[in-house]
């Protein structure tokens, strides 16, 4: 299974808050209380978007391709799913505007069963029937690269997390989130450079 483009390399990590601070809901205190609830919270960035912009997030598909899972940079859990592996990429656009990246890591089989509409948010797909799952966010950090610099027309570096569903007590996917600045004139100012 593979879509038209090739993949992105994962982004390159800046900086990164601990596990424990992550789990614990710490945070950082240089963060405000709308950029914690973004990058810290267990709801679904996409309704987020939609909610502060008030325009549905479309999905545009960079790639959806079989993953070797040697590549530096990606999140420590995505070990902790069963092997063969399917990485997804895509943009998240609101309007005119590209809003975040995202990639996600599956086994292959459960990602047949949830990615039938690959053009359609992850939540959405998940949620289809009401199935319960449960989010948990394991990693913050800033992140950057030069296409990501390109997409968002905006500087980096970028804030970053990356989090797990569960459903049954079981890991079903592993999804990195790469937001843009411009989510700042919803959320204000959030600081970039002092880390």
């Amino acid at each position: 299974m593979n879509s038209n483009q090739s993949q992105l390399p994962s982004p390159e990590v800046i900086w990164k808050a601990s596990k424990e601070n992550v789990l614990s809901g710490k945070g950082n205190h240089k963060l405000s209380g709308p950029w914690q609830l973004m990058l810290l919270g267990d709801g679904s960035p996409t309704r987020h978007l939609k909610l502060l912009t008030g325009n549905e997030v479309a999905i545009k598909v960079i790639s959806m391709a079989m993953e070797n899972n040697n590549e530096n940079g990606i999140p420590e859990e995505v070990n902790e799913l069963d092997p063969p592996l399917l990485r997804r990429q895509v943009w998240l656009t609101c309007g005119d505007l590209t809003l975040a990246w995202a990639e996600s890591w599956w086994n292959y089989q459960e990602s047949e069963k949830h990615l039938q509409n690959k053009n359609q948010p992850i939540w959405k797909s998940l949620t289809q029937g009401r199935s319960e799952l449960f989010r948990e966010v394991d990693g913050l950090a800033l992140v950057n690269a030069n296409w990501l610099k390109s997409e968002f027309q905006e500087e980096g570096p970028f804030w970053s997390r990356h989090y797990r569903f569960f459903r049954h007590q079981k890991e079903l996917t592993v999804i990195r989130e790469v937001f843009s600045p411009k989510i700042e004139k919803w959320l204000g100012p959030i600081p970039r450079k002092a880390f």
